[in-house]
């Protein structure tokens, strides 16, 4: 059985993806810089975003590489892919300036976005009898595991070849004892195992509060492809 703390993979991929955004040198346009984040609406009803990065660095996209840079919160070229407040992002960014406080601390950085990508944002699942059979009981890779704020963030890796994949975080209703025991779930569909794939996946954490705590312990479990358990442990404080 694999056991893995949070605390060391946090480390390494916080260097990774939002390192050195303080430059003694300045800006460059030759420089980018590529986080986890969720969009926040500036204003109700338009569409003007801020990015709140996991660390908390708040980014103003001013820029961006596509043909009209304020559509840069469509995913692709059709409206359906559009991005909305409240939806997680994986966003590799050019920092253009920023806005420093009174005190000289760096408030916000002025970006120009280069790439965006949604990532998959879920609840937590109580197993039930009409779900038990549909979130599988297929194989799958953790390759890194991450607590950014409420969300426990994963990078996977999955064998498919055409037809689409369900991920689910699965919990047994009321469960009050601690650490709060979770599966990591993945339903294949019977897809054939020709691609690996790696996929993000965040999921909420709210939905394991207790009434008088201010933190809880938990645990997941998931199994891969060679038939082997991987434990993660973390601890959500709220």
């Amino acid at each position: 059985m694999k056991k893995y703390v949070f605390g060391i993979l946090l480390l390494g991929l916080t260097a990774f993806l939002t390192g050195c955004l303080e430059d003694e040198d300045g800006y460059s346009l030759s420089k980018m810089w590529v986080g986890f984040g969720v969009l926040e609406g500036t204003e109700a009803g338009s569409d003007s975003y801020q990015i709140v990065m996991d660390n908390g660095d708040v980014l103003i996209p001013i820029a961006s590489e596509y043909h009209y840079h304020d559509h840069w919160y469509y995913h692709h070229s059709d409206s359906a892919s559009r991005l909305h407040a409240g939806d997680r992002i994986l966003i590799n960014y050019t920092i253009l300036g920023d806005e420093a406080g009174d005190d000289g601390t760096v408030e916000e950085y002025y970006i120009k976005v280069n790439s965006v990508k949604k990532i998959l944002m879920k609840g937590i699942l109580d197993i039930n009898e009409e779900n038990q059979d549909s979130i599988g009981n297929d194989p799958i890779i953790v390759e890194k595991v991450w607590l950014s704020d409420s969300l426990l963030n994963f990078e996977l890796k999955y064998w498919g070849h055409s037809k689409l994949h369900f991920i689910n975080l699965v919990k047994q209703p009321g469960t009050a004892n601690q650490p709060v025991e979770l599966e990591l779930r993945h339903n294949a569909n019977d897809d054939e195992d020709h691609i690996p794939y790696v996929a993000y996946v965040s999921f909420k954490l709210d939905a394991l509060k207790m009434e008088g705590e201010d933190s809880v312990n938990f645990k997941v479990t998931s199994t891969n492809y060679d038939g082997e358990e991987q434990e993660f442990e973390g601890e959500y404080e709220y």
